[in-house]
């Protein structure tokens, strides 16, 4: 592990194997770029940064880009039908904005090691207002050679139980093969069931059939009822999988779904999203930490 300085900003860049991870540890515990150098000499981004995006700053949080961290929730929330706002099992309207808190939070490094790094929410008032709960929340980053693991530990140090639908937004370069475009990739993965989200937060129904990073109807699309957390995708001569696993690929816990987004067709990634719960779950969640223990909702992403 090695710590650069980037335009006024303190990252910490990590080489294991052919791989190398780039991340800010301090700012929505960012991991911002992983590329691998091959045998040719030339490099793969793997999590795609833009580049001329700021390192660090107010702008840092929007950068469409790296792995953002979502927490305490996923996604938009609404009460009584008002966006922006979730209803507290306690029955308080309280603000949430979308997917959270900690995408643009500060975070204290716990430790860092020669694979990976551990960081702790820092709550801004604010935060801390719309979220009233006595808790830790840590994201912990462990890198191999061809995969990393991000876990996401929410621990409960009060008196009532704590509603939570975390997980994350990594943000995957694609296509990643030159002279490729997204007609050429396609995913591959078990869930039974699909939706959209509309502005009122509810849901209609969509197809799990199509595949096709091209087609319009996989973008925004939500992924659920999956029966092993496995999700492949890549080149349709199926050379050059990234697979994404829920837990290390076993049984998803309930609720648990993934999201495929990408800001337009132009753009050069397409992500992927992991998530706890579906969007708008706040006010009926599906996870709690009950009083003085705590749960963790992880994630690995690999080439192999």
């Amino acid at each position: 592990m090695e710590i650069v300085e980037i335009n006024g900003a303190k990252l910490y860049k990590w080489k294991v194997g052919p791989s190398s991870f780039l991340a800010n540890p301090c700012e929505g515990a960012r991991l911002m770029n992983w590329y691998i150098s091959m045998a040719d000499g030339m490099t793969r981004d793997i999590i795609y940064w833009p580049e001329n995006a700021p390192y660090t700053g107010a702008k840092f949080g929007e950068v469409m880009g790296g792995n953002p961290i979502l927490f305490p929730f996923c996604g938009a929330n609404y009460a009584n039908g008002k966006k922006g706002f979730w209803k507290s099992p306690e029955g308080e309207i309280l603000p949430m904005k979308m997917h959270g808190y900690a995408i643009d939070g500060n975070f204290e490094l716990v430790q860092s090691y020669d694979n990976g790094f551990i960081s702790r929410f820092l709550p801004s008032r604010d935060a801390a207002e719309v979220y009233p709960y006595s808790y830790d929340f840590f994201v912990k980053y462990r890198f191999s050679d061809l995969s990393l693991s991000c876990e996401l530990n929410l621990v409960n140090n009060g008196s009532v139980k704590i509603p939570w639908g975390a997980g994350i937004h990594p943000y995957f370069t694609m296509p990643w093969n030159a002279g490729a475009s997204r007609r050429d990739y396609r995913i591959i993965h078990d869930a039974k069931k699909a939706c959209n989200i509309l502005e009122d937060g509810s849901f209609i129904p969509a197809g799990v059939e199509k595949n096709c990073f091209s087609d319009p109807e996989i973008c925004n699309r939500i992924h659920t009822n999956l029966k092993t957390g496995i999700i492949k995708f890549g080149p349709k001569s199926g050379e050059e999988d990234i697979t994404v696993k829920f837990g290390g690929g076993g049984k998803p816990d309930v609720g648990n779904c993934f999201v495929t987004w990408s800001k337009s067709e132009q753009e050069p990634y397409y992500c992927v999203e992991p998530w706890m719960s579906l969007p708008n779950s706040a006010s009926e969640p599906k996870h709690f930490v009950e009083p003085r223990s705590q749960k963790s909702f992880w994630v690995e992403i690999s080439l192999i």
